[in-house]
C-alpha cells in the first residue's frame, strides 16, 4: 500500500444535522433563504458547531463548515466514552450524557448522536428533555461536555495522584 492510499484522520469531518429553509415574502413573490447546522469533529476528542445561511443550501454548509471550524474546542474522553455523567442546559433543552461499558453503541437521538459520533464517541447512554429544537440540544450537548474534566485535572485540583480516582467504565 502506497502513503496516497492510506486516508488520514487529521481532517476534520462533517455531519449535517439540519437544513432550514425560510422565506422573504416581498413584491415579487416570495425569496427562499438556507439555514445549514453542521458538526465538524475528528473523531479524537476535537468538535465544532456552525450555523451558516445563504441563498443556496451548498453555501450556507460552507459557510457554517467554516464557523465549525473556527469553534472546535478539545472534549476530555475515556476511551470511547465520556469520563462521567453529566447535565447540560441551552432554552428549554436539557440532556443527559452518561457514560456506557464496551458494547452498549449509541444510545442517543439525532442531533445528538451527530455530535457523539464526530467526537469518537462510541458507547454512551443519553437523553434530551424539553424542546427537541436541533440547535437547542446541540448546543446543550455541547454545554454538558464542556463541563467535563480529565481525571488528571480533578486529582491535580484535589491534590492527589491520578491512579486514586476511580473513573466510570
Amino acid at each position: 500500500m502506497t502513503a496516497t492510499n492510506v486516508e488520514t484522520r487529521d481532517e476534520p469531518r462533517e455531519k449535517l444535522v439540519a437544513v432550514n429553509r425560510v422565506a422573504k415574502v416581498v413584491k415579487g413573490g416570495r425569496r427562499f433563504a438556507f439555514g445549514a447546522l453542521l458538526v465538524v469533529g475528528d473523531e479524537r476528542g476535537r468538535i465544532g458547531v456552525g450555523y451558516g445561511k445563504a441563498r443556496e443550501v451548498s453555501l450556507a454548509i460552507q459557510k457554517a463548515k467554516a464557523a465549525a471550524q473556527k469553534t472546535m474546542v478539545r472534549v476530555p474522553l475515556h476511551g470511547n466514552t465520556v469520563p462521567y455523567a453529566v447535565w447540560g442546559e441551552h432554552g428549554s433543552t436539557r440532556v443527559y450524557i452518561q457514560p456506557a461499558s464496551q458494547g452498549t453503541g449509541l444510545i442517543a437521538g439525532g442531533a445528538m448522536r451527530a455530535v457523539f459520533e464526530m467526537l469518537g464517541i462510541r458507547n454512551v447512554l443519553a437523553k434530551a428533555m424539553g424542546s427537541r429544537n436541533p440547535h437547542n440540544v446541540v448546543r446543550a450537548t455541547l454545554d454538558a461536555l464542556a463541563q467535563l474534566e480529565s481525571p488528571r485535572r480533578i486529582a491535580a485540583r484535589r491534590g492527589l495522584p491520578a491512579e486514586r480516582l476511580r473513573v466510570a467504565r
